[in-house]
């Protein structure tokens, strides 16, 4: 098993950020075959999802969904941020992707993002390859 972390900055209260091509970089730098790679972003406040990266228009969508499904305000939190945990809770803390020869296994139209509700900020993102 190999583990590597890295940051990413937020710019802004809400966004999605495409970090596939940041964990391809980490991935060549731990020279690994195959396996499965974990992806886990150690925050309450942000999730990691599997998307299409071909269209913008659709993590936008996902945006104005979640937007819908979780108001702003009347929760009981004191700091203020609990629609940014529910929507971190939803979408997920991690994903797990299959690597063959150093390479994610994504599909076509796919790609990684960090999704950060509770910015701007610095993220901690942390990748596991168990080889196999």
């Amino acid at each position: 098993m190999k583990t590597i972390e890295f940051s990413v900055r937020t710019s802004r209260k809400e966004e999605w950020v495409d970090i596939t091509r940041l964990i391809d970089a980490e991935l060549a730098k731990m020279k690994t075959a195959g396996g499965l790679c974990h992806i886990f972003v150690s925050h309450t406040t942000a999730g990691i999802t599997i998307n299409e990266n071909a269209d913008p228009d659709v993590m936008e969508d996902l945006f104005g969904a979640l937007a819908r499904m979780v108001p702003r305000s009347g929760y009981r939190h004191a700091e203020g941020n609990s629609e940014a945990h529910i929507k971190a809770s939803l979408v997920g803390s991690a994903a797990t992707i299959a690597l063959q020869e150093g390479e994610l296994q994504l599909g076509r139209w796919q790609g990684i993002y960090l999704c950060e509700f509770d910015g701007p900020r610095t993220r901690s993102i942390r990748l596991t390859v168990i080889e196999g």
